[in-house]
């Protein structure tokens, strides 16, 4: 194998493969790309067996066509020092040789035909779901995806078709995000996909897309990039027990001043008691410490009684950062019971801290 590409592009695509490099263990192929040229096309694969990103180039100069597998990580450091202008590949005594003027490189290879095997999407049943309604609902919920929870299910966010409707869904125990989208379809699915991978698709697409299933894999293709994932086999909670079926008082909140306020108390604590009087809010840390920050806004809220409400300011943090509206709405029940925020098709359910 022997090309020329421009430095710009062949850093670019490596920067994509490296969330899917073994970073760990140098001696496993998984810690290698996987380059292939052939007709003036490279492509470039990347996995760690639970993740893989397949990328295709056409801006690239190909004197001789071949395959070979290079340490992901060094071949990126290598093309990052570079100056920007064509970089030469070559292959020479299963060694990849990397130049550019005076500059010289080698790094070893392991054998390409033993590089792991991407499943392949076509035959497989398809979502339907477009990219800009995908990557703005993952977006949304992946602050509520659990990390290392010893049940699996929920280091990862489900994504429920129904009929008429689209559900995703995340949870860590304490609260739960929720979008939910209209859409007509004849695929009644349940799949979970891990948090990984999750922040994965975010980042890679934004074009036109193909998403295909099946039990063991979820597979997106675009016009540049295919990618797949494990799905996580398990049994995701039962959301709709976790929805409060009714909310006793609903009050609409300006966002921005909402954020400034919880910020200053956060400054001492990110656990705070939130208390609305008829005519304000008050906004006070729950601290051990002798150590208080107290702020209060002006608000209508319609309560006769002061009302308390003690959270984790992170929860409501997450949530406000995900939404583009100037104001939303909170669903009080009682002082111990779960609240909900919402922005349009947007929820959060949120565990109050009982004191």
């Amino acid at each position: 194998m022997k090309i020329t590409i421009a430095k710009s592009i062949l850093e670019n695509i490596l920067i994509s493969s490296q969330p899917f490099l073994e970073k760990k263990d140098t001696s496993q192929i998984t810690s290698h790309v996987y380059i292939k040229v052939q007709n003036s096309v490279l492509t470039l694969k990347a996995t760690d067996y639970e993740i893989g990103l397949h990328v295709t180039v056409d801006q690239v100069n190909s004197i001789e066509d071949g395959e070979v597998t290079a340490n992901g990580k060094k071949l990126l450091d290598i093309i990052r020092i570079l100056k920007d202008s064509d970089v030469t590949l070559e292959t020479k005594n299963d060694i990849l040789h990397i130049s550019q003027a005076s500059s010289n490189f080698k790094l070893p290879t392991f054998l390409s035909n033993e590089f792991p095997l991407f499943p392949n999407y076509e035959g497989k049943p398809k979502i339907s779901i477009d990219s800009h309604t995908l990557i703005e609902s993952l977006k949304k919920i992946t602050p509520a995806i659990d990390s290392n929870n010893p049940k699996f299910e929920l280091n990862g966010a489900l994504i429920d078709i129904k009929n008429d409707s689209i559900a995703f869904v995340s949870t860590d125990t304490r609260r739960l995000a929720l979008v939910n989208i209209e859409n007509s379809t004849q695929n009644i699915l349940s799949i979970i996909i891990p948090k990984k991978a999750i922040i994965e698709i975010q980042k890679l697409f934004f074009d036109n897309i193909e998403i295909y299933y099946d039990n063991t894999y979820l597979i997106i293709h675009s016009d540049q990039y295919t990618f797949y994932t494990k799905l996580i086999n398990g049994k995701f909670p039962d959301y709709s027990r976790i929805i409060p079926k009714e909310i006793s008082k609903t009050i609409v909140l300006p966002k921005s001043i909402i954020i400034d306020s919880i910020k200053q108390i956060t400054t001492i604590s990110n656990d705070m008691k939130i208390t609305l009087h008829n005519d304000k809010i008050i906004f006070e840390s729950l601290s051990n410490d002798n150590i208080e920050a107290k702020t209060e806004i002006t608000h209508t809220t319609g309560f006769d009684e002061p009302f308390m409400l003690a959270v984790n300011s992170r929860y409501i943090l997450d949530f406000l950062a995900q939404i583009d509206n100037q104001e939303f709405t909170i669903g009080l029940n009682d002082s111990n019971l779960p609240f909900v925020l919402t922005d349009e098709n947007f929820k959060t359910i949120v565990m109050p801290i009982v004191i």
